[in-house]
């Protein structure tokens, strides 16, 4: 098994350039001021809804599919996604002129559905109440696989999916050395731990120094689970509103790479993550999804002690959210 390293982030940033412009890292006056720092230490946010598809998901698909090409040729590609891995992969395939088949929750929002559809890819939906007790969306995967000749792609637990998360970090890391900062803390979602996984490869290169924690929702949070156990812990109900960040367990290829960088995680409850979503639109007029304003609802709650004298950082990752969820949560 293959545990990429930072020459696997670095080499998946040259095929990121190749599709994409950096998704943008935007300070927040706001955060600063409602976390009462001192003058020299700032907040950032690396907002992952300026992507093409809504979320950090494409930088993963994208390196997949990069390294896959050949080998699908006219094979299609099967994957199972909560749905931003959903569009991230759709989007990749259309890049690389390539057939997708994704596996949803038929409960997965509108906005998730629609763009994973604009790009061309096909749908099949599952009931996710009672995948605990079916497995039907492996199930389904794995038909597709078998009956479709399909190459089946993971959303988290895959060497070139986290080493292609993983340049987001690399622009993080960049961006702030570029402007002479230090950085105390970086702040990230981990759900099947692709996304962390890769973040942490780079921010633990560029700046050793700094405490990187994981952000979990309280219903999901078999990574701090995992943290206590030291080892790795699968929740078989995880239940939340941050669909993005409900995964049953983290992945075998991240597992080695959290244990090593992420010390550290808090379990977020979902009314703060309600609260955060409230402050992200009262402050910065973005309409966040629940996964993707969690990391600031631990800093805005004081889950996460800020101590230190660098800069903190943390991952908005996606925006994808109906319009009458969305409404209904801030309210």
């Amino acid at each position: 098994m293959h545990i990429p390293t930072i020459d696997d982030v670095r080499q998946a940033a040259n095929v990121m350039a190749q599709h994409l412009s950096p998704a943008p890292l935007v300070r927040s006056h706001a955060l600063e001021k409602e976390l009462g720092l001192p003058e020299h230490r700032r907040v950032w946010l690396k907002d992952y809804g300026w992507t093409p598809v809504g979320s950090f998901k494409l930088l993963g698909a994208l390196n997949w599919m990069d390294h896959h090409c050949e080998r699908i040729g006219d094979r299609p590609v099967a994957a199972h996604s909560s749905g931003n891995f959903a569009s991230g992969i759709s989007f990749a395939g259309m890049r690389y002129g390539k057939r997708v088949i994704i596996v949803m929750p038929e409960s997965a929002p509108q906005i998730k559905f629609e763009r994973t559809r604009s790009f061309g890819a096909e749908i099949r939906t599952y009931d996710i109440a009672t995948d605990h007790l079916t497995g039907q969306r492996d199930a389904l995967t794995r038909q597709i696989a078998e009956e479709e000749n399909a190459v089946q792609a993971s959303p988290y637990d895959d060497p070139h999916v986290i080493a292609g998360n993983g340049v987001g970090g690399l622009e993080i890391a960049d961006e702030l050395q570029r402007m002479g900062r230090s950085l105390s803390h970086f702040l990230c979602q981990v759900s099947g731990g692709g996304l962390m996984a890769g973040h942490a490869l780079a921010i633990a290169d560029a700046f050793p120094q700094a405490e990187i924690v994981g952000i979990e929702p309280a219903g999901a949070d078999d990574f701090c689970q995992s943290l206590e156990a030291q080892q790795r812990v699968r929740i078989e109900r995880p239940q939340s509103i941050c669909d993005g960040l409900c995964s049953y367990d983290v992945g075998e290829h991240n597992w080695p790479i959290l244990q090593r960088h992420v010390p550290q995680a808090v379990a977020v409850p979902d009314a703060d993550t309600q609260a955060a979503m409230r402050w992200f639109y009262q402050e910065h007029g973005l309409r966040c999804e629940p996964s993707g304003a969690i990391a600031v609802a631990a800093v805005l709650t004081g889950r996460v002690r800020l101590k230190g004298e660098g800069d903190i950082a943390l991952v908005v990752s996606g925006r994808n959210v109906d319009d009458e969820r969305f409404k209904a949560w801030i309210e």
